[in-house]
């Protein structure tokens, strides 16, 4: 079932059969929270970590700038991109922050059969980059200017580049506007200090998070289940042996010699 994302301090909705999470179109849930659409339940992990690796890149994430104080990347429902403030933070740790409201969020996937990726805003638009460095999110369609990068930063890791495909890059700079939010564009020609952010994501779309959950899964098997598959009583030896091939794919073969013993003892 498709889980809508969660803010700290919300209450855990009643499970129903159906949610109108389930009819709701990709990256937008009831109550207009964004969501993601795995192929399999992920987990009730709601929690949000940093991003290692291009690859972690998936799912509900929050694009966190290199401004002071802390700002994230947001969007309105007339397709303004625009920096705003972070609240959930502790003591203006970057590697900390997540969202408190859902313009912050943008679901990031790669698009197929390429390496670049897109970003989904809260109104089901995309975040795209004209010619000029200017900003929007207004395209329900994948274009050139809906297309971006993920590039690791090489003298700074868990951070990373967002680039264009005219290869100039996301950048933040002083607002023009007294005492104003910083301004943000895509017209950055080098990689600098300005362009270099973080990006935040829940921990159940991380794939090293998510594969070491299901591993966990598939040795979850009891000793009567394995009882019955070998066919007799096993001893913990054989038990961990089992439950460890499950973790590992070779589990049809370590029952298949366990039964092939129990013929051994039988007739030897």
């Amino acid at each position: 079932m498709v889980k809508p994302l969660t803010f700290k301090g919300d209450k855990k909705p009643k499970k129903r059969k159906r949610t109108e999470a389930e009819s709701a179109p990709d990256g937008v849930g009831p109550s207009g929270l964004a969501v993601a659409r795995p192929t399999e339940d992920t987990g009730d992990d709601d929690s949000w970590v940093s991003a290692e690796a291009v690859a972690d890149a998936v799912g509900p994430v929050m694009l966190v700038l290199p401004t002071e104080p802390p700002t994230c990347l947001a969007c309105d429902a007339n397709g303004k991109v625009f920096t705003d403030p972070i609240e959930n933070i502790i003591d203006a740790n970057p590697a900390s922050a997540e969202p408190h409201d859902v313009r912050q969020v943008w679901v990031a996937n790669k698009i197929y059969g390429t390496e670049n990726f897109r970003f989904k805003g809260r109104h089901g638009k995309y975040l795209a980059c004209d010619k000029y460095g200017i900003l929007s999110a207004t395209s329900e369609a994948i274009a050139p200017p809906e297309t971006w990068n993920v590039i690791a930063t090489a003298d700074t890791p868990g951070t990373f580049q967002l680039q264009t495909l005219h290869e100039t890059f996301l950048t933040t700079a002083e607002s023009k506007k007294p005492n104003g939010p910083p301004d943000v564009r895509g017209d950055a020609t080098e990689i600098s200090f300005e362009s270099t952010l973080r990006i935040r994501m829940q921990a159940r779309f991380k794939p090293r998070l998510k594969a070491s959950k299901e591993l966990k899964e598939k040795a979850k098997v009891s000793r009567k289940e394995l009882e019955e598959a070998v066919g007799r009583r096993l001893d913990e030896d054989e038990v961990q042996k089992l439950k460890k091939a499950r973790r590992e794919g070779d589990y049809h073969e370590r029952l298949l010699d366990l039964k092939s013993k129990n013929k051994h003892d039988k007739y030897g």
